[in-house]
């Protein structure tokens, strides 16, 4: 593995004494030269297919002293020539930060791709941006303009905003907002976060707060606002009346949740709680055992109780109609003041595991998010083996018994990603970046570090490890220190071929 990155940053350093013109230029020409000497580093790099487990050249993209931000999933264009991210400096600090980037893998070119109007420290920020992939979409989750002291970002307060890369000055409320009685379907009455676009790019999950029910449970001392999740399609965009706050807002697209959670369970079942992180089965879907495809459905982290009553994380999956605007048999789309909205007709949710009586039971490691191979034959997950490292594992989404893909002597540092072939499994650990084989035979189970270990100050970052589209390319970062801060940097493994 060639750290290039190490010699990019003593040239930088020594040029910014002459100017900040220069060093641009300068950034620009090293990620460029970094990424062509592949070719030299590593002959026959270019030909045969690509293999993880080769390794590659390890490359600093960003430079600059501030926040780069991944999202877990959708970083890169779908040409895989750009890398989309936010300005964050870390975890929970979306509200200050109000700048979208992209950064070309290729020059180092940085492009600001939106800005918040009136951003101060309370709002309304912008971040975990993903970008859409068949074409130039990206979506972020945003806070509500106007955002102050008494009214700031957060879980109630947020949506999903959606820019064209090419054309950056026209944003669009992917979903529209109505907190005022008697709602409107296709409209939701609080925040959602945590977007993601479907294989096809066509429709996008998230997670949900319920500000209606939020308020009143504060006036009623009661825990209503349960998390949950939903999702968005581009039956027809959503107007809704206006109010005096400017709080109610148009959506480009129809949504709805997708999930039904109960805050008042008393025993073991398969109720759910809270539902969290969802992410889409598969590039079109999966096949069910009686052979027909489910084009749509979600995966997701659900809050169920053990024998002792005590929470425990299980994965769960919802199948979507290919319709989502007829109301369900629970209650009407839009909620009601006193009833958060309900699924749609055909929605079905299932659970897939039940880990409730491991050592370490349920879902547990780092905060990630299910990913589905390509194909949709299995959900990955992470749950602690009896030493108490998380290990990812297996779970068909029409159920059957989880398979442990991973026995590693360390426990994973971060999220983790398919590779778009769906054969590897990329993620953090041991201060590397790792891949694992999902090939059944010999190689399943088998894992290789494919970049050079580090120190604890330069290890990979936790929030996200991403594959390029075309599988030729891994994302994600570390913290470089100057001037003593340590700023998130993005880098890319530049993977070799056979």
């Amino acid at each position: 593995m060639g750290l290039l990155y190490i010699g990019a940053e003593s040239i930088i350093g020594s040029m910014e004494l002459r100017s900040v013109y220069i060093v641009r230029v300068a950034r620009r020409m090293i990620v460029a030269v970094a990424i062509c000497a592949l070719a030299m580093l590593t002959p026959g790099c270019f030909r045969g297919a690509i293999d993880p487990t080769l390794g590659g050249l390890e490359v600093q993209v960003t430079f600059d002293y501030k926040g780069h931000y991944l999202n877990h999933t959708n970083c890169f264009s779908s040409d895989d020539k750009w890398i989309v991210y936010d300005t964050r400096l870390g975890p929970g600090t979306i509200a200050r930060s109000g700048v979208i980037e992209k950064v070309n893998i290729r020059t180092g070119e940085m492009m600001v791709v939106y800005r918040t109007p009136n951003q101060n420290e309370f709002g309304p920020g912008a971040g975990a941006a993903g970008w859409n992939p068949v074409n130039d979409r990206i979506v972020f989750t945003r806070g509500l303009l106007g955002s102050n002291s008494l009214k700031p970002y957060g879980p109630w307060r947020r949506g999903g905003v959606i820019v064209d890369a090419s054309d950056p000055t026209k944003a669009i409320h992917a979903d529209g907002r109505d907190i005022t009685p008697r709602f409107t379907p296709g409209a939701l009455r609080g925040g959602t976060y945590g977007h993601t676009w479907s294989g096809d790019g066509k429709w996008i999950s998230f997670t949900y707060h319920d500000m209606v029910l939020g308020m009143l449970g504060k006036a009623q001392r009661k825990r209503l606002d349960l998390r949950t999740i939903g999702v968005m399609a581009p039956i027809r965009a959503v107007k809704v009346d206006r109010d005096a706050e400017g709080e109610n807002i148009d959506g480009e697209m129809f949504s709805v949740l997708a999930v039904r959670v109960n805050g008042d369970m008393k025993r073991q079942g398969d109720e759910i709680d809270r539902a969290y992180n969802p992410s889409w089965v598969g590039v079109n879907g999966y096949v069910k055992p009686d052979g027909s495809r489910q084009k749509r459905a979600l995966a997701f982290q659900g809050i169920v109780l053990n024998d002792e009553s005590e929470s425990v994380a299980e994965v769960f999956i919802v199948d979507l109609p290919d319709r989502i605007d007829t109301p369900g048999d629970h209650g009407p789309l839009q909620g009601t003041p006193t009833m958060r909205p309900m699924p749609p007709k055909g929605a079905a949710q299932r659970r897939l595991t039940d880990n409730t009586k491991r050592k370490y039971p349920g879902i547990q490691g780092p905060l990630h998010w299910l990913k589905s191979s390509a194909d949709g034959k299995w959900i990955a997950y992470l749950a602690k083996d009896d030493n108490g490292a998380s290990q990812i594992h297996l779970v068909s989404p029409n159920g059957g018994k989880s398979i442990q893909l991973t026995n590693n002597k360390w426990a994973l540092d971060s999220p983790f990603d398919w590779s778009p072939g769906g054969r590897y499994i990329a993620y953090a650990m041991d201060n590397s970046i790792f891949v694992t084989d999902t090939k059944p035979g010999e190689t399943f189970g088998r894992t290789t570090r494919i970049t050079e270990r580090t120190d604890d100050d330069r290890k990979p970052e936790s929030h996200a490890v991403v594959w390029s589209n075309r599988g030729d390319m891994i994302a994600f970062s570390r913290r470089i220190k100057h001037a003593d801060i340590r700023w998130p940097q993005i880098f890319i493994v530049k993977l070799r071929r056979k």
